[in-house]
């Protein structure tokens, strides 16, 4: 396959489509890691510091701009692949199948997709831009300041609509890696008989587990629940 046909073929883009996905996985991962910190003991504390850390450690700079390079190109080549395919149906079905030869989400994965770009703009508007431009304040600990991004989390999440956007988000999110997370690896070719078995339970519960913990914390900090003194440590 030329360079020219990663862009322009179907198959092309439906593995760029697939190595922007799995990355896009890796970056999920490090992002539920760093909202569960407020599960556990001194959670305020560990949430900024760990926030403070992804903000001005070099490395993590530099890995974010290829992680919204990740976003705009998963985001274009997604909607490429769905007019493209949409350009190929001659006709409409009179009979659809439904969910007789795939389900519901892996055929609105546009959809799901546009609801979630949606949300990463509110979600960046609400965080990302105060973070790395100002307007948070800030907190002391052991006598270095930190942004205070968890008191930012207290201030926006007392906004009824806005806990339902992000609940709602994060259930975007979660049809949306049922379908993509097992589909990136077969696009890949990583589908043997003997671990792509695996690879879907895996996806099933990474599809439920993150987006689950991204939407407890909206709803935790809406409704003023406490954390207990040690910490959901039990949960890990």
């Amino acid at each position: 396959m030329k360079w020219k046909q990663v862009f322009t073929s179907s198959i092309g883009k439906k593995i760029i489509m697939a190595l922007t996905g799995l990355f896009l996985i890796t970056f999920l991962i490090v992002h539920a890691y760093v909202n569960a910190s407020v599960l556990f003991t001194n959670g305020e504390e560990n949430f900024n510091r760990a926030a403070h850390f992804m903000g001005t450690n070099i490395l993590i700079r530099i890995m974010e701009i290829g992680l919204f390079a990740g976003f705009i190109l998963h985001i274009v080549q997604g909607y490429m692949l769905e007019f493209s395919n949409n350009a190929k149906r001659s006709h409409k079905y009179t009979v659809k199948a439904g969910n007789a030869t795939s389900k519901w989400y892996s055929r609105s994965m546009a959809l799901l997709g546009t609801l979630i770009l949606l949300f990463l703009i509110v979600h960046i508007i609400h965080f990302w831009i105060p973070s790395r431009f100002g307007g948070l304040t800030e907190v002391t600990y052991g006598g270095k300041e930190f942004h205070n991004l968890y008191g930012r989390m207290q201030d926006v999440f007392t906004k009824e609509w806005v806990v339902i956007l992000y609940v709602l988000g994060c259930f975007s999110l979660a049809w949306h890696l049922l379908h993509g997370f097992q589909s990136a690896f077969q696009t890949m070719g990583w589908n043997n008989k003997k671990y792509f078995p695996l690879i879907k339970q895996v996806g099933l519960w990474f599809s439920v587990l993150v987006p689950l913990i991204f939407a407890l914390m909206p709803v935790f900090m809406y409704f003023g629940w406490e954390i207990p003194s040690g910490g959901l440590t039990f949960l890990f």
